[in-house]
């Protein structure tokens, strides 16, 4: 709650005309200064009532691509019983405020309001929570509360078609499978028995030991696997516009360009990020989209990501993807070789074309030309 200017000129002329008509026995002016302090005390407590709003929104939809449509639905329904609630409020959308007409909302009735959500650029767009004013009829009062929570819209970076994706070479326990397409089974653990499960699974040696049924589990490890690495580091991506990094927005839409066309082709892909993601953002991302949505410029922690790939393992095709200040640590990925057989490189917004020993170099000045140069390559 807060006085406005009108208001604090009110409160200070009740102080002056009853302290002048008590002072100098001027009654005339002292009624002036209680009618003008009754005025004050009215409008505290007219703004200090408490509207009784429920609101609910809705993203119709919560999930799209940059530059697709998105409608965000509102409903304020008045659940007092005795007053009408004339109010201004406003939708809070990403960094802009939408008006939401609430005069005379009359008990039990709802409005709702429908507008689309800005989706031009990547990211997660915060709607809500919708903010109510509400001032006395003299303006001398005002004070602002917030309804309702506060729901994301993801905006996916765009995808671009790709014509394939390596089919990498797979790693088994039983030796090494060059090119596989399909994927094998391989002997990976024992497990309990659960009811549904093949009796031809059941390892009867050791149910025979440990006195109940332990089934073996087996796991495809000849299957292709994919490892998207977004350099997301801000001495990657030194140009910007507007706190716009474009060659980090176009790593985006690479990225997500790879990871859509591996879920298509039914193979695992994992993405991997080199500065964090902030904390609550990766724990709401539902998919490898939402992250991508979600990432922002970050530190460098290159060195303990590359150091985690190499120990780890997560597959046998490694494709990285950054900016004109990641040329510098392309020998750093370049070591990767020996634990991933076949390492993809994507630079953007390079001025100068990028070299390096043992990996695949793909160029391009944005997320369309890094899908053509893609489906050019011949050997992976």
């Amino acid at each position: 709650m807060w006085i406005t200017a009108r208001g604090a000129g009110m409160l200070v002329a009740a102080v002056v005309l009853l302290v002048a008509g008590f002072r100098f026995a001027y009654p005339e002016l002292a009624l002036l200064g209680a009618a003008a302090a009754v005025a004050v005390g009215y409008a505290v407590a007219n703004a200090a009532w408490r509207p009784r709003l429920a609101v609910t929104r809705h993203a119709e939809p919560d999930r799209v691509a940059r530059g697709e449509p998105a409608t965000m639905t509102v409903t304020a329904r008045n659940t007092g019983r005795l007053r009408a609630a004339s109010l201004v409020a406003e939708d809070r959308c990403g960094a802009a405020t939408v008006p939401v007409p609430l005069l005379r909302l009359r008990p039990g009735r709802d409005t709702t309001v429908r507008y689309d959500v800005p989706t031009s650029r990547r990211g997660v767009v915060p709607v809500g929570p919708l903010r109510v004013t509400r001032r006395d009829p003299l303006g001398l009062v005002a004070v602002s509360r917030r309804f309702g929570g506060t729901v994301p819209v993801w905006v996916h970076p765009r995808i671009h078609p790709l014509a394939a994706v390596p089919t990498g070479a797979g790693r088994s326990l039983d030796g090494r499978v060059d090119a596989v397409p399909q994927g094998s089974i391989t002997f990976d653990s024992l497990r309990e028995y659960v009811v549904g499960d093949e009796l031809r699974r059941v390892h009867w040696r050791t149910s025979a030991r440990v006195g109940e049924l332990m089934v073996r589990e087996n796991v495809d490890t000849s299957l292709p696997r994919l490892v998207v690495l977004l350099d997301n580091r801000a001495v990657a991506h030194p140009d910007r516009a507007g706190a716009v990094a474009e060659s980090f927005e176009s790593a985006c839409e690479a990225a997500a360009s790879v990871l859509t066309a591996a879920y298509r082709a039914d193979l695992p892909a994992v993405l991997v990020l080199v500065a964090p993601s902030a904390v609550g953002v990766a724990e709401a991302a539902a998919t490898p989209l939402d992250r991508l949505a979600a990432a922002q410029l970050g530190e460098d922690t290159l060195d303990a990501v590359l150091t985690r790939l190499r120990g780890d393992r997560l597959g046998d095709t490694l494709v990285v993807l950054t900016g004109p200040g990641g040329r510098a640590a392309l020998g750093r990925v370049a070591a990767l070789r020996g634990a991933y057989p076949s390492v993809v490189v994507g630079v953007f917004g390079a001025a100068e074309p990028a070299n390096a020993t043992g990996l695949v170099v793909i160029d391009a000045a944005d997320g369309a030309a890094f899908a053509a140069e893609w489906d050019r390559v011949r050997r992976w």
